[in-house]
């Protein structure tokens, strides 16, 4: 009962992150909308929440890497490669973006060269994330939608009055 309790309580932190992350991505994937001090603050940021996401999903990452040449399913093959293909890119966008921060760095006190080769790479990066993080969503589409129903759903059903036969209209 108390490992699935301390799972539960993973997930639902797991998924919190997960929204966190999304909002986080909406507000600063256009830093012409957001400004640029927002998009780099808040990315920044985001590099935490990512750190939770990858901690508490770490258990599969180890089973899966002991089991990846060995007993895996195709999907979850599929599933741990694009994973790190994310991860790999994620760090690409987060060191060029901070080779060419107008916000974060200065405001630390790091003068950076302007590089054009830095921005490319931090625009190539980007475009890549999008149809990553895609099938990243995509692959675990039925864990988010099973989470809010549990997580947000089920809790506000809980607190509406229940419904009786006679107040519904047929």
């Amino acid at each position: 009962m108390e490992v699935q309790t301390k799972t539960n309580h993973q997930t639902k932190i797991k998924w919190v992150v997960d929204v966190i992350i999304f909002v986080a991505f909406l507000v600063a994937m256009d830093p012409h909308s957001s400004g640029v001090a927002v998009h780099e603050w808040l990315t920044t940021a985001a590099l935490a929440a990512i750190a939770v996401h990858l901690l508490l999903s770490w258990d599969w990452v180890v089973q899966v890497t002991r089991r990846f040449t060995g007993k895996v399913n195709g999907l979850t093959r599929v599933n741990y490669v694009l994973n790190w293909l994310l991860f790999v890119d994620v760090m690409v966008v987060m060191l060029s973006g901070f080779m060419i921060s107008e916000a974060v760095m200065p405001f630390l006190g790091i003068s950076l060269p302007e590089n054009f080769t830095w921005r490319t790479l931090h625009h190539l990066s980007a475009d890549v994330f999008m149809p990553l993080l895609g099938l990243h969503t995509a692959l675990h589409w039925n864990w988010l939608v099973k989470a809010f129903k549990r997580y947000v759903l089920n809790p506000i059903a809980g607190i509406l009055p229940a419904r009786k036969e006679k107040d519904v209209i047929a």
